[in-house]
């Protein structure tokens, strides 16, 4: 955790640089500190021990903005630092367009970091002999005959790990900011070799600020990547066109973010973003309703506020299919004259409906079709909204899967593809930034 005399050292480096030039200044001061334990085939293959701490400055001299980070922390170094920062800063070409976020924007109850319930104690109480007890439980290697049906598993690497981050951020305008996060994550990566020798990759993993919720999925972990990967045996090929398309929870994100980065201030104004000038409109369905939920308690990913320290709030970003706004930042503002908000989605979470609780349910609804568990390359055109996926994944009919699918393509347009949502389950992985249910949507471009 960060100490009294580093936030007092923030505190320091900041008046000194108003006392040196600089007219307004930004100060944002990290500390994160990592351990990960790693299994190879069921033996230990490496540990690693990680301690980050670094302190960014963003100055505002004479009309011009400059960023600059040091992890150096102590007072000397960082006098010559900023004094060093602050003639570079006056090289620069002036910039009307950055300033700091008014201050009847930024966020006045974040003075813990602790708020949101995202810092665990028994964090401080992990010992290695734990952690090494954690990684060696997780590992399924040495009980891997249990699991193996018509297949060998053949290689599994996984990682238990656990962090702690800690971040202050203030400025000149006399904004104070904390937020702290521990974190406990297990993920795992296995190979499996059928009969004929074909080999089949999968993995699976769980992420959690609280240590009690990561312990179920220790023991499950390893065992869902077996699954996952033996399920892909026996892939067929199947016939293309217009098809009915499920997309499970797990990769949904491939189908969101980029709606989400169309939406970003620098894409608006620099004018490549496929949803231009469309703030207000309805361009989504009726039936789609995204919402930002930065403050729920106790969940991976939740923040009081942005990095410029404007404080965030749960508001639609879609409603009823219509974009509300765009995210846009201070500086964003300055060079558009548009109205600030925030600088980016920091929870979204697609508002289930249709009545399905889980991606079976959905598959049974929708009836036939493909479900999508993976992207094995492809691209996408910002400006446009145009994609071209490929896909991995399952085959289903009358509700029910009945094999795998191999070498096939997915393309459409964003607009089009989130126009033909059909219906959602509701089972977004907590564990996740975005949370976003399984999506099933029809009449969608699958090409073999």
């Amino acid at each position: 955790m960060l100490t009294e005399q580093e936030i007092a050292l923030a505190r320091a480096s900041m008046a000194f640089a108003l006392e040196n030039g600089a007219q307004k200044v930004r100060v944002t001061l990290n500390k994160s500190l990592m351990e990960l334990f790693g299994m190879l085939n069921g033996e230990l293959d490496k540990v690693t021990h990680a301690l980050d701490r670094s302190m960014q400055v963003s100055l505002f001299v004479d009309g011009r903005f400059g960023s600059f980070s040091s992890n150096r922390l102590e007072e000397e170094g960082l006098k010559s630092f900023l004094l060093d920062a602050i003639d570079t800063v006056r090289t620069l070409e002036p910039d009307p367009a950055r300033n700091l976020p008014d201050p009847a924007r930024t966020v006045k109850d974040a003075l813990s970091g602790q708020e949101l319930g995202l810092y665990d104690p028994a964090y401080e109480g992990l010992t290695s002999e734990k952690r090494r007890e954690f990684a060696f439980f997780s590992s399924v290697w040495a009980r891997k005959a249990e699991l193996e049906k018509g297949f060998t598993v053949i290689s599994e690497e996984g990682e238990y790990s656990d962090s702690l981050f800690d971040s202050v951020v203030m400025d000149s305008n006399g904004l104070y900011a904390r937020h702290t996060e521990s974190s406990f994550e297990i993920g795992y990566e296995v190979t499996v070799e059928d009969p004929d020798g074909n080999r089949y990759a999968s993995y699976w993993w769980d992420a959690t600020p609280r240590l009690q919720d990561i312990l179920p999925s220790l023991k499950t972990c390893s065992g869902k990547a077996v699954e996952r990967a033996a399920a892909q045996i026996g892939p067929k090929d199947h016939p293309g066109g217009k098809c009915t398309v499920v997309v499970d929870s797990e990769c949904a994100s491939k189908f969101l973010t980029p709606v989400l980065n169309a939406l970003g201030g620098y894409a608006v104004q620099q004018k490549n973003s496929f949803l231009l000038d469309k703030a207000g409109q309805q361009v989504f369905p009726e039936r789609l309703t995204i919402l930002d939920c930065p403050r729920s308690q106790g969940e991976t990913g939740s923040r009081l506020y942005d990095s410029e320290g404007v404080a965030t709030r749960e508001f639609p970003i879609i409603d009823k299919g219509v974009i509300t706004r765009y995210f846009i930042n201070t500086y964003i503002a300055g060079k558009t004259g548009m109205e600030p908000t925030i600088e980016d989605a920091t929870r979204p979470k697609v508002m289930p409906f249709g009545g399905c609780k889980t991606r079976e349910d959905l598959i049974r609804k929708v009836g036939s079709g493909i479900l999508i568990t993976g992207f094995n390359g492809g691209n996408s055109n910002t400006s446009t909204g145009d994609f071209s996926y490929g896909i991995e994944g399952f085959a289903f009919e009358d509700g029910r899967i009945t094999h795998p699918v191999r070498e096939m393509l997915v393309t459409g347009n964003f607009i089009d593809l989130w126009n033909n949502l059909v219906a959602t389950a509701d089972d977004a992985r907590r564990c996740m930034s975005k949370l976003i249910p399984t999506l099933a949507f029809a009449n969608i471009d699958c090409n073999a």
